[in-house]
């Protein structure tokens, strides 16, 4: 009986770091953030007293002439279009990602190395130098455009920065390796035997594809879904300049409050609103699984 509450006290001391560490980056930043977003505005940036909700309504309600309150939509329009494109972010990098995590976790373990190495690279290099890259491969003289006109596909040069499309294009390849290495992870432990025995019974790429890999890789493409999805959400980087601050997306309308806007309490409140969005997301999604694998 002594040896229970030595253990326990163990454990938390061992544990006491993570904590630590957890409380002093985590949750103290998000409660400042959250006091934050119900303090006013100062003028010349930071927040002051009073306290008022004023953020929040500023998220769907916007200031007549008259000084009464007209629903606005334009924020609403900028958090639908950052779900839309996290949820295509998610679905591109699953579509490319889960082809490329069989092939590599199917090679031999050199080979396999090699190729994971490989994957690994683009975390070497800054993400802003990354993605100023693609500028310069998108823009009117770059070497997409170059290429379509030396090929004759093309008469003028097309128009690929600044849109929708190019900023998705930005989110999916920053966040690729986040969904094949997860998805490999999950593969890799695969027994090989099990797809000769599918050949074996006449089975055909297409179902050992849906009835072997896919149910074996879901764990990975979970975590993979995860590690994509969230960062998609608040990513700012790629509309600031794939977009050309036209294409607005959540992470962007943040960090132009806290900057230029000088509203650190909309930015706060924005930021609450994200945070919350999310946190509501992963636990539906934790309560899913939960009750998928509760047996009837």
């Amino acid at each position: 009986m002594a040896a229970q509450p030595r253990f326990r006290d163990r454990a938390l001391l061992l544990a006491g770091p993570a904590l630590l560490t957890i409380v002093i980056f985590m949750v103290l930043p998000m409660a400042i953030a959250l006091v934050y977003s119900f303090m006013t505005a100062s003028p010349y940036g930071g927040v002051e007293k009073p306290y008022t909700a004023g953020a929040y309504v500023r998220f769907v309600y916007d200031r007549d002439l008259d000084d009464s309150l007209v629903f606005d939509t334009t924020y609403l329009q900028i958090f639908a279009r950052s779900l839309i494109l996290a949820a295509l972010t998610s679905l591109g990098c699953l579509l490319i990602g889960l082809p490329m995590a069989w092939y590599v976790a199917t090679r031999r373990p050199v080979q396999r190395q090699i190729l994971v190495l490989l994957v690994t690279i683009p975390f070497w290099t800054n993400l802003l130098i990354r993605t100023y890259c693609w500028v310069l491969l998108l823009r009117d003289q770059g070497l997409v455009n170059n290429v379509l006109l030396w090929l004759g596909l093309t008469k003028a040069p097309i128009t690929f920065l600044y849109s929708d499309g190019a900023v998705l294009l930005g989110l999916i390849y920053s966040s690729l390796p986040f969904m094949v290495l997860p998805i490999y992870g999950a593969l890799e432990k695969m027994d090989p035997r099990l797809v000769e025995a599918a050949y074996d019974l006449y089975a055909d790429r297409w179902a050992i594809m849906r009835k072997l890999v896919w149910p074996l890789a879901k764990p990975g493409v979970a975590a993979g879904n995860l590690l994509v999805f969230v960062p998609a959400l608040g990513a700012f980087l790629q509309p600031d300049i794939l977009g050309g601050g036209k294409k607005l997306m959540i992470g962007s309308l943040i960090q132009q409050q806290f900057t230029t806007g000088r509203n650190w309490a909309f930015g706060a409140a924005l930021s609450m609103i994200l945070m919350a969005f999310v946190l509501g997301a992963m636990m539906w999604s934790a309560w899913r699984r939960a009750a998928i694998a509760v047996p009837v």
